[in-house]
């Protein structure tokens, strides 16, 4: 009997072969050691090509799957969410033990379930949340070189705040846009934008529709120069009105970013969150 080779482009709404089952799964990674999430032509490392070898074993033919949110070289996930097609029929527990023992230690599926066709990793969500961390010290941490960003000085959070609440909305975030990204529009919904401190830690939550190539490592980088005191917080605002990314500061270092949250509609039952281990667990604001 031919396999069906299952085909992630199959978009929401379209049906699913007869006998392909569509699971989605929540996968935590530590990004240090990948160039990123996207599996590229190269024999470069990523997080997808890892998932995909490892999720093809437990089906038994070749797996492609889908992201949430492709995130860059050296950025975490304590929640991104994948789903792939099979025609394997496999529970719970297999997805999520039986991958896990195929995997990377610095990768893990902590849930898993079968989804209507009409799931879409990517397309059916609702929102994103990601959190940064920083920490202010004279002495960089050894334990935490690539986990958070650390900065020598203090930064005035206060402040901070203040000029992140000129980017909630709907706005055009071309200042915030990478060169090189490949979105059909720069217009982006910012729902929330909080910053908590424990200890010498600033942790940024921040939660949107969806967001642009280093949106929040660009908006992190602008937001530090506004804590430092080089520039005030109404600055933000202007640089939003003037989309021009040459006029913002530079691009904060990737270590501190994590993916902690998708949202999807009720009706796929898929968690917004799962309770956090490590760093995220101990800093969870």
């Amino acid at each position: 009997m031919q396999l069906y080779t299952p085909n992630c482009e199959i978009k929401p709404g379209m049906a699913l072969p007869d006998g392909v089952h569509r699971y989605a799964l929540v996968v935590e990674y530590d990004g240090t050691q990948y160039q990123g999430f996207q599996r590229q032509a190269s024999a470069k490392k990523t997080v997808q090509g890892e998932l995909e070898k490892a999720l093809s074993a437990v089906a038994a033919h070749p797996v492609t799957l889908v992201c949430a949110g492709r995130t860059d070289a050296g950025v975490h996930a304590a929640h991104q969410v994948i789903h792939f097609d099979s025609t394997a029929e496999r529970g719970e527990r297999a997805w999520i033990e039986g991958v896990n023992t195929k995997l990377p230690e610095s990768i893990r599926v902590r849930w898993a379930s079968e989804v209507a066709g009409e799931f879409h990793a990517r397309f059916a969500a609702v929102s994103r949340t990601y959190r940064y961390f920083t920490y202010t010290d004279r002495v960089r941490s050894a334990f935490l070189p690539f986990n958070a960003t650390w900065l020598r000085g203090e930064l005035n959070m206060e402040a901070m705040q203040l000029a992140a609440s000129h980017l909630l909305g709907e706005h055009d975030f071309s200042s915030f846009r990478a060169s090189q990204c490949q979105a059909h529009s720069p217009v982006r919904r910012i729902d929330s934008i909080q910053f908590s401190q424990i200890s010498s830690f600033i942790v940024m939550e921040i939660k949107a529709n969806a967001f642009l190539h280093h949106m929040v490592r660009n908006i992190m980088g602008s937001l530090y120069e506004v804590g430092r005191g080089a520039r005030p917080p109404e600055w933000i605002g202007e640089l939003l009105t003037l989309k021009d990314r040459n006029v913002a500061a530079p691009t904060a270092a990737p270590y501190g970013l994590y993916l902690v949250g998708v949202e999807y509609p009720e009706q796929f039952a898929v968690p917004a969150k799962l309770p956090q281990n490590g760093l995220l667990g101990l800093f969870n604001p």
